[in-house]
C-alpha cells in the first residue's frame, strides 16, 4: 500500500511541532503498527498497543462501532478501500477521546489484507490575506481549489476537492494530500509543494488516477502556487486541479488515428494489414481485436454480387489480446457468424455498433454458440464493438472489439474511433487485393517450381520462407532446395538467378531440376558445381543475349552426413551461410567463395566443417541483407542476431529473422533456409571391416543378422542377408579392399552400405537362364526399395534402402 512519509515504525515528521497519529492493523483487528503521533495522542507506548487487538482502544461500544464502519457506514467509500469518520478512543490515563479517524485498506508486501490509519492533529487552522476574498474564490471556483500550509496540511478545500475525495473539508483539515489519498502522484504532489516552498515558483503538473466512485481514469492538470502576504512572506500553497479528461482522452484519439495512418498498409499484404490494424487498435482502444475477412480477399478475386445476407462465413485474419489473455495463433481458419449476431448485422447495415453484453443481441448470440459465450466469460468480456471493413463500395470484412481490462464500456467517441482506423485499413487491404489479384499468376508460376512443405529428414529439420520481390519489379529467379541423399545424407540448396521475370523464373525451374540431377548420381559439392556452371554457360550461349540477356546465377550446395556430423560446403559467388552451435552465437561460416555460375572454365573450392548436433545452419539469398539503406556489415549482424534468439520452432525464428530484416518494399527476392543438425548415434551405426574372401560373406549375414535382432528388425532378416550376401560377395570378386560393411536405421528406414577401394561402378545385366552369375544386383533392386552407388575419396559405396517395421523397441 501507499501510505504517506509518516507512518508506523518511523520518525514522524515534526513540523511545528505537530505530529500525525498513524497505526496500522491487520485483517483480524491487531495492531501491528504503532507512530509517535500515536503515543502522543492516546498515551501508550508502541510495546503495550502493538499485537494486541485494536478494539481494547475504543472508549465506545464496539458493535456500535463496527456499525458505523460497515459496508453500509456513512464514511465508507463505495468500493470498499476506506473509510472516515469520528470514534471515541480511551486514553492510557482513561479520558475520552473524540476523534476523526481515516483509515484506508491495502496489501502488505506478503499479500495480506491491512489498514493504514490516520488521525489528524489537533491544531489551530491558519488564516489568510482578506477572508471575504478567500470565500469569494472558494465560492466561485470551478476548478479544485485547496489550501495547504507550510508543513503541508490541509487549510482549506473547495466543494470541487471535497467531491473529488469524497471527504469533507472539516475531513481533510489538518492532513498532507498523501494522507487524503494514497497514491504514488499524492507523493509526488508534495515534492512539488515543497518545491514551491523552497523556490517560490509555480510548478505543473500531470495527474492520472481515478475518483472515487468512478471507474474511468481521469487526467487532471495541476498548478501549485506559492501563497505569500504582504511581507512576501511564504504562509503555504495553493493547489488547483482542472479535471482535463475529455481533452485528454480526444487528444489520445487523434494521436491513435495518426498512429493508424502511420503503422496499416505498409506492405501490399492482406493478412499483414490486417494484423497491423489489430495491434493498432490493442490495448489503445480495445483490450482484443480481431479481423475477419471474406474468402475472396486471399486470392486477390472479386466479391459477389449483391449484399451479404443469411450466415456470413468468413476468414480469421488477424487476432491481438492484451495483458494475460494471449493471442490466438497467427493461423488463419474459417469462422461463421449467423444473421442475427453483431457481426453479421454490421455488414448487413454497414454501419459500426458497441454493445454490452448483457444486450438482448448478445444473448442470443451466446445461447446459439455457448462455447463463444464461455470464452467471453472466462476473459471476463463486458463491452464488444464492431465495425464493417469497407472501401470503394466493397465489403471486406469486420473488426471485431472486446474489452475486459478496461472498466468503461464503449462510448459513442469510441465507435467514431473505430470507424476511422477501420476505414483507413480497408483502403489499405483493398489495396493489397487487387496487387495480389495481379501477382497471382507470376507467384503460382515460381511456388509450383519451390518445395512446398517441409520434408522429413533424419539429418535436418528445415524451415523456409520464400517471400518475391514486391512492387512493379517482378518474380525472381531465388530457390531453394533440400535433397535427400544415401547413406541417410541430405543436401541443402539455395541459389539465386539474375535478373526478374518470366525468364528468370524458367532459368530458375531448369537449374533446380540440374542440380537434382546431379545430386542424384552423389556428386561431391566441387564437381557439382562445375557441371552447374557448364550448364548455365550452355544456356546462355542458347539464349538470344538481345532480347533477355546474359543467363547468371549464384548457388550455394551443402552436404551434410548425421553419422559423421560433417558438413562439406562449396559456393558458386553466393553469401556464406550463418552457423549457430547449440549454446552459441552466430557465426559466418568461413569458406571459400567461388566465382558466380556462368563464367566458365575457373575452379571451385570446398570446405568441410563438423557440426554438433543441434547446429542451427542459415543459408539465404542477397535480397535478405542487400539494402540500400543500411550497410551489409550491419544486415549480417542483425541476421546473426536474430538467428541466435530462441524459439520453440525453425519457422518462428524465421519470423523473427523476417520480422528483424524485411523491408517495408523489397526490390528483390528473399530465400530463406533453416536447417537444424540432427545426429545419428552409435547405436543407430553399425560397421565391420570385410575379409577379401569367399568365406567372409557368411560371417557378414551373420553380423548383419545378429544386429538387426538387437534393433528388434526381426522380420528384415532374411531380406537383409540375401542383400548383405550380394553386395559383399559382388566386392570381394569385383572390388579391391579394403572392404567394408555397414548398417544404418533410422525413422523405419535400414540402409545397407558396403565399400571397397574399386572406383569401377556396378551395373544390373539381364542374365540369360544358362548364367551363373549376373543376377545379383537385380534381386537387390527387387528386394529393396531403393538402391545405387556413389564414389568416395577412396573409391566407391553401394547402398540399398528398405523400409522396415519394428517387432520391439530397438536396443540404441
Amino acid at each position: 500500500m501507499n501510505r504517506p512519509s509518516a507512518t508506523p515504525g518511523d520518525k514522524p515528521d515534526d513540523l511545528g511541532g505537530v505530529f500525525t497519529a498513524t497505526a496500522t492493523i491487520d485483517d483480524r483487528g491487531i495492531v501491528t503498527g504503532w507512530s509517535e503521533g500515536a503515543l502522543l495522542l492516546l498515551g501508550y507506548r508502541s510495546d503495550e498497543v502493538v499485537g494486541r487487538p485494536a478494539a481494547g482502544l475504543l472508549a465506545e461500544d464496539v458493535s456500535g462501532a463496527v456499525q458505523r464502519c460497515g459496508a453500509d457506514g456513512p464514511g465508507r467509500n463505495a468500493d470498499g478501500s476506506g473509510w472516515n469518520g469520528r470514534v471515541a478512543l480511551r486514553h492510557r490515563d482513561g479520558d475520552r477521546v473524540e476523534v476523526g479517524l481515516l483509515a484506508h485498506r491495502g496489501m502488505t508486501d506478503g499479500g495480506a489484507v491491512e489498514w493504514f490509519v490516520v488521525c489528524a492533529p489537533a491544531r489551530e487552522a491558519c488564516t489568510f490575506g482578506e477572508h471575504v476574498l478567500l470565500e469569494r474564490v472558494f465560492v466561485q471556483s470551478p476548478y479544485i481549489l485547496a489550501i495547504y500550509d507550510t508543513d503541508l496540511r490541509s487549510v482549506r478545500a473547495n466543494a470541487e476537492m471535497e467531491r473529488a475525495v469524497a471527504m469533507t473539508d472539516d475531513e481533510m483539515r489538518g492532513l498532507r494530500l498523501s494522507e487524503i489519498v494514497p497514491h504514488p502522484d499524492a507523493e509526488k504532489n508534495e515534492r512539488a509543494m515543497r518545491r514551491v516552498l523552497e523556490t517560490g515558483r509555480r510548478v505543473y503538473l500531470e495527474n492520472y488516477l481515478r475518483v472515487p466512485g468512478e471507474s474511468r481514469e481521469h487526467a487532471w492538470s495541476i498548478c501549485v502556487a506559492p501563497v505569500v502576504d504582504s511581507s512576501h512572506r511564504m504562509n503555504g500553497v495553493c493547489f488547483t486541479a482542472r479535471d482535463m479528461t475529455k481533452r485528454y482522452w480526444a487528444r489520445q484519439r487523434l494521436l491513435l488515428i495518426n498512429e493508424a495512418g502511420t503503422r496499416i498498409g505498409r506492405t501490399l499484404d492482406v493478412a499483414r494489414t490486417a494484423q497491423e490494424l489489430v495491434d493498432v487498435a490493442v490495448p489503445r482502444l480495445a483490450d482484443c481485436a480481431t479481423v475477419d475477412l471474406l474468402p475472396f480477399l486471399h486470392g486477390g478475386g472479386e466479391p459477389r454480387p449483391g449484399p451479404l445476407t443469411g450466415p456470413v462465413s468468413m476468414r480469421r485474419t488477424a487476432v491481438q489480446c492484451a495483458g494475460a489473455v494471449k493471442a490466438l495463433a497467427r493461423r488463419e481458419y474459417m469462422v461463421t457468424y449467423p444473421d442475427f449476431s453483431p457481426p453479421a448485422q454490421c455488414l448487413s447495415t454497414g454501419r459500426p455498433s458497441a454493445y454490452d453484453t448483457t444486450d438482448p443481441l448478445m444473448a442470443r448470440w451466446a445461447a446459439y454458440d455457448p462455447a463463444w459465450a464461455a470464452m467471453m466469460r472466462e476473459r471476463g468480456v463486458h463491452s464488444v464493438m464492431v465495425a464493417p471493413i469497407r472501401a470503394r463500395g466493397i465489403t471486406l470484412g469486420v473488426a471485431f472489439f472486446s474489452r475486459h481490462r478496461h472498466p468503461e464500456p464503449f462510448e459513442q467517441d469510441d465507435i467514431l474511433l473505430a470507424e476511422e482506423i477501420t476505414a483507413r485499413a480497408a483502403v489499405c487491404i483493398d489495396n493489397a487485393r487487387r496487387f495480389t489479384r495481379e501477382r497471382t499468376t507470376s507467384v503460382t508460376l515460381q511456388r509450383s517450381l519451390l518445395p512446398r512443405e517441409p520434408p522429413e529428414h533424419a539429418a535436418v529439420d528445415v524451415a523456409f520462407r520464400y517471400l518475391p520481390a514486391g512492387g512493379s519489379v517482378g518474380v525472381g529467379g531465388d530457390w531453394f532446395d533440400v535433397i535427400p541423399l544415401s547413406g541417410a545424407r541430405v543436401a541443402l540448396v539455395v541459389g539465386d538467378v539474375v535478373g526478374h521475370g518470366l525468364h528468370a523464373s524458367v532459368t530458375m525451374g531448369r537449374l533446380r531440376t540440374a542440380v537434382r540431377t546431379l545430386a542424384d548420381i552423389d556428386l561431391p559439392p566441387d564437381e557439382l558445381l562445375t557441371h552447374l556452371d557448364d550448364l548455365v554457360v550452355r544456356l546462355s550461349a542458347e539464349d538470344d543475349a538481345e532480347t533477355v540477356g546474359d543467363v547468371g546465377a549464384t548457388c550455394m550446395y551443402a552436404v551434410y552426413d548425421p553419422v559423421s556430423r560433417r558438413c562439406t560446403l562449396s559456393s558458386a559467388g553466393h553469401p556464406m551461410p550463418v552457423v549457430v552451435p547449440p549454446g552459441g552465437t552466430a557465426e559466418l561460416l568461413e569458406m571459400p567463395i567461388g566465382p558466380p555460375l556462368g563464367l566458365g572454365s575457373l575452379p571451385f573450392e570446398t570446405a568441410e566443417v563438423e557440426l554438433p548436433e543441434g547446429s542451427l545452419l542459415a543459408f539465404y539469398t542477397d535480397g535478405l541483407v542487400e539494402s540500400r539503406n543500411h550497410d551489409i556489415d550491419e544486415r549480417i549482424d542483425t541476421l546473426r542476431a536474430a538467428v541466435s534468439r530462441t524459439a520453440p520452432s525453425l519457422d518462428e525464428v524465421c519470423d523473427t529473422v523476417l520480422d528483424a530484416l524485411l523491408p517495408p518494399q523489397s526490390d528483390d527476392d528473399i530465400a530463406l533456409l533453416l536447417a537444424r543438425t540432427r545426429a545419428l548415434g552409435p547405436g543407430q551405426v553399425a560397421g565391420w571391416d570385410i575379409p577379401a574372401e569367399p568365406s567372409a560373406v557368411a560371417s557378414a549375414r551373420q553380423h548383419a543378422a545378429d544386429q538387426l535382432a538387437a534393433w528388434g528388425l526381426d522380420e528384415a532378416v532374411f531380406t537383409t542377408e540375401l542383400v548383405v550376401s550380394e553386395l559383399v560377395t559382388n566386392a570381394i570378386r569385383y572390388g579391391h579392399p579394403p572392404i567394408q560393411l555397414r548398417l544404418l536405421f533410422h525413422d523405419h528406414t535400414l540402409i545397407c552400405e558396403v565399400s571397397d577401394a574399386s572406383s569401377t561402378a556396378p551395373h544390373m545385366r539381364r542374365a540369360r537362364a544358362l548364367d551363373e552369375n549376373g543376377r545379383g544386383l537385380l534381386l537387390v533392386a527387387q528386394l529393396t526399395g531403393h538402391w545405387g552407388t556413389r564414389p568416395t575419396p577412396h573409391g566407391k559405396t553401394i547402398w540399398a534402402e528398405q523400409n522396415v517395421a519394428m517387432a520391439s523397441g530397438p536396443s540404441v
